[in-house]
């Protein structure tokens, strides 16, 4: 078998130390199966809705390119600023 520099044969004390991942302590395993990914929490989270759309009103958004669900979020955001409470 041809050496691996990267990869080397585990030697006979290596191997004495290894054990099954059932055997090693939970904290060790949960550290090291941290998930360090993701995007940053929002200051003020989103609010899941449903609503109906004309296509043509999606399409156009879709048009502007990357970033059009933002662009969209925009604009009630902008109708919603000029309205006034009766």
């Amino acid at each position: 078998m041809a050496q691996d520099p990267d990869n080397p044969e585990a030697a006979d004390a290596e191997l004495a130390e290894m054990r099954p991942a059932r055997e090693v302590p939970a904290p060790a395993l949960d550290a090291a199966l941290v998930n360090r990914g993701g995007r940053p929490k929002a200051e003020v989270r989103k609010v899941p809705v449903t609503i109906r759309l004309d296509p043509h009103i999606v399409d156009a958004f879709e048009a502007t390119g990357p970033g059009w669900q933002t662009r969209m979020n925009e604009a009630p955001a902008e109708a919603a600023s000029k309205l006034t409470v009766a």
